[in-house]
């Protein structure tokens, strides 16, 4: 028998989506075909909806929650700045806005000296072209086909994936190929042939658009809505040098893979990337796993200083949120000292890498496992010999079949990408490794 409670949670989960069907209107979706899952409340890396069933998050939402769901220093520290100071205009210094910039520093290090805080991601992205354009008087952006900028201006555009087409009112974007063995454009067979082979492309790419009117290359460090591709041995130091060759500005947009989610603070900062610096930064999601919208561009030195006399044409009036400064002050001291960089990168190392990969061995729809630290992907085939994706109706009933088994999943085209939250535990992973292999025999079947 329900109790009184049961039927109070079922009524307010039933009134929450029949009001989000009647007045929101959702992101990359057509209208009519939605029934958006419903989750009630959230801990740590587990969801629950009205009903009281679990679900293992394994999606961190859009691969921004690194210190997992309702982490109470973060909740602390967005109460303690409310009764403080809940808003305040950015042209002000705010003690919250300097500790946060303070921080997300001492993690870039090298040669940062400075951070503009944005809303968000996309404009994050759109800032930091802002910056290359103004600082090097060019126009032209390149960036890759298989990547995702945000949904902004420029920074659709910068995208490279289908969602750039519909959009694309703004000047001077070029795209070329990256990186992707797997799936490669360069006829290679190695990592290595595929590196040489991609920074000949990229520079062949320069030389025809001509070198001297690129502002930036704006790369994901990791591209993450494009299917986890790490870049291959020598791939990112090759880019560096030839941005430092013809005088463009390199951007490494790690709104995705930053702050925990490859098992360093940055995704450039992993030594199997080369250690190369870029000139300009731009994160937000993990920052503060977007408990307040935030985002923001790391800028180095020779491009900060480039404003100190002139003006920068640019501002938006919640820069520097005191409610968004203080989530970021209280996950960045909480992932810190809990070491939560430090635990996705053993989970990674150690239980989630070896356990996709032997989950691959007993299952042919596992075309290829990628990843490093908690940010993973597997590439779905119908036939492991040619490659060829699964089609979106299988896609559907793997997504379907993980819901029902208590998994929020992420999924892209044909892929599944493996995202838990920076403090998933080895035995939280094991469940969902269960629950995969449950999944893929009753779909192979």
């Amino acid at each position: 028998m329900t109790n009184s409670g049961e039927n109070r949670d079922k009524a307010e989960g039933e009134r929450a989506f029949e009001l989000d069907r009647a007045h929101v209107f959702h992101s990359w979706s057509a209208q009519g075909a939605l029934a958006p899952f419903v989750p009630a409340r959230g801990l740590g890396t587990t969801l629950w909806d009205y009903d009281g069933k679990a679900y293992l998050d394994f999606s961190s939402q859009l691969v921004n929650l690194n210190i997992g769901h309702q982490h109470p220093a973060v909740i602390a520290a967005i109460k303690a700045q409310a009764d403080i100071m809940t808003t305040i205009a950015p042209s002000h210094a705010n003690i919250a806005r300097g500790e946060a910039a303070s921080r997300i520093l001492s993690r870039a290090g090298g040669h940062f000296s400075r951070v503009f805080f944005t809303n968000g991601g996309a404009d994050a992205n759109e800032n930091a072209i802002r910056l290359a354009r103004l600082t090097t008087g060019r126009d032209k952006v390149l960036s890759t086909y298989r990547s995702y900028h945000g949904n902004t201006g420029a920074a659709v555009v910068a995208t490279g994936d289908w969602r750039r087409v519909p959009n694309e009112y703004s000047r001077g974007h070029v795209h070329f190929f990256g990186p992707f063995l797997y799936r490669s454009e360069f006829w290679a067979s190695s990592p290595e042939e595929e590196s040489s082979r991609a920074l000949h492309h990229l520079e062949r790419v320069i030389q025809s658009e001509g070198g001297s009117s690129i502002a930036a290359i704006l790369l994901e460090t990791v591209p993450g809505t494009a299917g986890v591709l790490v870049p291959p041995p020598g791939y990112l130091e090759g880019v560096r040098a030839l941005a430092d060759k013809y005088g463009i500005v390199l951007i490494f947009d790690e709104v995705m893979c930053g702050f925990g989610r490859t098992g360093d603070w940055f995704a450039w900062q992993n030594p199997t990337f080369g250690g190369v610096q870029p000139d300009l930064v731009t994160f937000a999601k993990g920052v503060n796993s977007g408990y307040v919208p935030t985002g923001g561009v790391i800028i180095s030195d020779s491009i900060a200083n480039a404003f100190v006399e002139d003006v920068f044409p640019g501002g938006l009036t919640y820069s520097g949120h005191p409610l968004a400064m203080a989530s970021i002050v209280g996950a960045l001291d909480a992932m810190e000292s809990e070491k939560i960089v430090e635990n996705a990168a053993s989970i990674g190392a150690d239980v989630l890498g070896p356990g996709l990969a032997e989950l691959a061995s007993r299952h042919e729809i596992i075309g290829e496992v990628r990843g490093v630290g908690v940010f993973w992907a597997l590439d779905l085939v119908d036939d492991r010999d040619s490659r060829h994706p699964i089609s979106g109706a299988v896609i559907g009933e793997v997504k379907t079949r993980l819901m029902a088994a208590g998994l929020l999943p992420f999924t892209a085209d044909n892929r599944l990408h493996v995202v838990p939250p920076c403090t998933v535990s080895a035995d939280e992973v094991a469940q969902a490794l269960e629950i995969y292999d449950a999944v893929f025999t009753a779909v192979e079947a």
